[in-house]
């Protein structure tokens, strides 16, 4: 597994997650998951977390074809104080996001509850056909708009502001501007990309002694050589 560590000490590891891996197998599946690489490379995290026998030192996730920053408690004291911190909003989560057309205005917050579609694990902002709805907000600002023939683009930061299953992809979809190469909620062309353009490039928290920490991972290579065939048009 291609999983690069960008911080560790006694406490806590932060990983570079690439797209592609399961952060941990769904239930009655025996699939490759970054808690198999973990289990190896850090068996003190089998007895740490609410449920340490499926997901083991996981704090919180990102989805399949997300890449990006990660973060692992390696003992249960540390895995209660970071639960508590993304419980009441105290990390800063950053992603970076290509998604189709240009969005207007070029800063704002997608706020709309998302739910658990009826009958299916697909999320979705459609209320009447959905259950255990909870309130869902995301933050974003334009980077750049960029443009593939005759197709416009807006490469994005993002931070979500509530940590919802599928979040991001859902949020940017409803709004009419699906993430590039997203297969389940995008309903456009992948445009040769094998996976959605969708990267958590950063985590801000605080630390009990030292204060703020923040951890940044690049844009993964695929994701750097396929924004080479786009042109910029500017902010205007």
């Amino acid at each position: 597994m291609n999983i690069s560590i960008l911080y560790e000490d006694k406490n806590f590891l932060i990983i570079n997650k690439p797209a592609g891996l399961l952060t941990h197998s769904p239930a009655g599946k025996n699939q490759p998951s970054l808690t198999d690489w973990l289990i190896k490379n850090y068996p003190e995290v089998q007895k740490v977390g609410d449920e340490p026998e499926t997901r083991p030192g996981i704090v919180h996730r990102l989805d399949r074809d997300t890449s990006g920053v990660m973060l692992i408690a390696r003992n249960q004291k540390t895995f209660d104080y970071f639960k508590s911190q993304f419980q009441e909003h105290e990390v800063k989560k950053t992603y970076i996001a290509l998604v189709w057309d240009t969005i207007a205005p070029k800063e704002g917050i997608i706020e709309k509850p998302i739910g658990l579609k009826t009958g299916t694990t697909k999320r979705t902002v459609h209320l009447k056909t959905a259950k255990m709805i909870k309130e869902a907000k995301t933050k974003y600002k334009v980077i750049k708009f960029l443009k593939l023939g005759n197709n416009a683009f807006s490469l994005v930061e993002v931070q979500p502001l509530t940590g919802r299953t599928h979040q991001i992809r859902i949020h940017f979809a409803s709004i009419g501007h699906p993430i590039v190469g997203d297969k389940l909620y995008g309903k456009r062309e992948t445009l040769g990309l094998s996976r959605h353009f969708l990267h958590a490039e950063s985590l801000e928290f605080t630390l009990p002694k030292t204060g703020r920490l923040k951890i940044a991972a690049d844009l993964p290579e695929e994701l750097t050589i396929f924004l080479k065939q786009f042109a910029t048009s500017g902010l205007e």
